[in-house]
């Protein structure tokens, strides 16, 4: 265990300075000698390329846990399309975002690669920013077109682009960029550069702005809140998730005849700030405008269903709907306090009126379950058993090995492509005793890591690593280990009574980041 602990801290230091490391292996030598990690397998499905499905990724930004009725019975929200998504295919009650922000989680979606890899540490990109999926990487887009399946983005992109300025330095709205998700391996695209609250506020078809801005959007503050930035000509900040939807159903129905399957990746742009809901949806509910976005959001899912089966392809589809992150929204225990419902410009919601990220301590940015533990539904009619429901953890980075187990074509080495990426095809099968997982590795928006591995999450900061006080350090001590099966709400840590535990946990992720990958 020494002479492991010692290479593996010559191949984190790139990652993490050394006082932070010494720091990890410390407390790992509290560990028992001998402790051994098993070498982890998993029998690729041969599937039949005739029988290979469509595959619908639809990505939520900002929704939590418990703003869908099917998974927390007291919302006053109707979600009757995400409540059939539950009843038709599979509920899984234990999957998280890789991260508990935006950008790093798609990174991590699409590139089935944990984003604290890549340049990112900490925090999102803005709308300017350049890509950070890097051009030689693969993305399980570019996996499944190179294996013949047509593939598409419709929504919000959020991982930079390649924006173009003229002799002067100043941005040139006219040029086509020099990287959009087309270079990602998406031969559909229709995107905007990130956020709805981050400008430029505008469209890009392919590698091209639709409507080059021509007047300035002014800074807005809760809950319509916007940044102060270029408009485009054909931009509505409160028809935006409309034209999307619009071209998703119309992309899933040009392609429903045809024999090559496709793979549709809808990341959409609500609840996530500004909570904008479009006006025929004011006043849906009584939790003021979040409550009618996401109202919003689950029409929007029941519109790629009605395309769906409309077009009599549910059982050659597979539709799965999640969230990038938890929600925003605060949970307030004193009645008396003003919350969403009594004064909209509130972010946070009385206990008693809504929990937006269900029973899970914490909310978006958090290390805590509220920050990263969010919905995951998935149909596939005649082939995921409807209304069953899985307890094991998964997270999104799973997609990559996901996608290509059910392509039929096997996945690349970890050190090629997909380095953190389990296929979750058994669960989706119900064959859960075929299904092996790497401990998943949360992170949060200030860089602080935990690992889960079964019941047992280990949290390697002093904080949430987000926006609960305090916010922590990464790596800040003390750290804290939970058990989930006993304590679901994060609340009695045990680091000090399971030291095994906790020297198991910290040099199984000292591991990770020695060999950059998991798998």
């Amino acid at each position: 265990m020494i002479q492991f602990l010692a290479t593996t801290q010559a191949g984190c230091r790139r990652l993490f300075p050394r006082h932070l490391l010494h720091r990890i292996a410390t407390l790992a030598f509290i560990a028992v000698a001998g402790l051994s990690t098993q070498t982890l397998s998993f029998a690729e499905s041969k599937a039949n390329s005739a029988t290979r499905p469509n595959i619908v990724f639809i990505l939520a930004d900002d929704m939590g846990y418990g703003d869908v009725q099917a998974l927390n019975p007291k919302s006053q929200i109707a979600t009757p399309n995400l409540n059939r998504l539950a009843e038709e295919g599979m509920v899984f009650t234990d999957a998280h975002s890789p991260s508990a922000v935006c950008t790093p989680t798609r990174y991590a979606t699409l590139t089935g690669r944990y984003s604290w890899r890549s340049r990112l540490k900490r925090g999102v990109l803005n709308g300017y920013s350049e890509q950070l999926i890097e051009r030689d990487r693969p993305t399980v887009a570019s996996h499944l077109l190179r294996n013949g399946y047509d593939t598409a983005v419709i929504g919000k992109w959020h991982l930079g682009l390649g924006f173009q300025k003229d002799q002067r330095g100043q941005w040139d709205w006219s040029k086509p960029l020099d990287y959009s998700p087309v270079d990602a391996g998406f031969n559909d695209s229709l995107v905007i550069p990130a956020s709805l609250d981050f400008p430029p506020y505008v469209f890009i078809d392919g590698h091209q702005i639709t409507g080059l801005p021509d007047r300035t959007q002014p800074a807005q503050s809760f809950p319509a809140f916007l940044r102060k930035g270029e408009l485009g000509s054909d931009f509505s900040i409160s028809d935006c998730l409309d034209r999307l939807t619009n071209r998703a159903s119309q992309y899933i129905r040009s392609h429903a005849g045809n024999e090559q399957p496709f793979f549709l990746y809808f990341p959409l742009t609500a609840p996530h700030k500004p909570v904008m809901p479009h006006e025929r949806f004011t006043g849906a509910t009584k939790l003021g405008p979040y409550g009618d976005f996401v109202t919003q959001v689950d029409w929007t899912v029941g519109q790629i269903l009605a395309a769906i089966d409309e077009s009599k392809i549910a059982e050659k589809t597979l539709v799965i709907y999640t969230s990038d992150n938890g929600s925003f929204m605060r949970r307030q225990s004193d009645p008396k306090d003003a919350d969403h419902v009594s004064d909209e410009t509130v972010q946070a919601f009385y206990e008693g009126n809504h929990t937006a990220n269900g029973p899970w301590r914490g909310t978006k940015a958090d290390i805590w379950e509220g920050g990263h533990r969010v919905p995951f539904f998935a149909r596939w009619k005649g082939t995921i058993s409807p209304g069953s429901t899985c307890s094991t953890p998964i997270c999104h980075v799973d997609l990559f090995a996901t996608a290509a187990d059910l392509s039929g074509e096997k996945l690349p080495a970890a050190d090629q492509a997909a380095p953190d990426s389990f296929s979750i095809v058994p669960l989706l099968r119900g064959n859960e005793n075929q299904f092996r997982r790497a401990p998943i590795v949360n992170h949060s928006a200030n860089g602080t890591f935990a690992i889960r591995d079964g019941k047992w999450k280990l949290v390697f900061s002093d904080g949430s690593g987000g926006r609960e006080k305090p916010s922590g350090n990464p790596f800040g001590t003390p750290w804290k280990l939970f058990d989930l099966s006993t304590d679901p709400t994060e609340s009695n840590d045990l680091a000090m009574s399971h030291g095994d535990v906790v020297a198991r946990l910290s040099s199984e992720l000292m591991r990770f980041f020695a060999n950059d990958k998991s798998r």
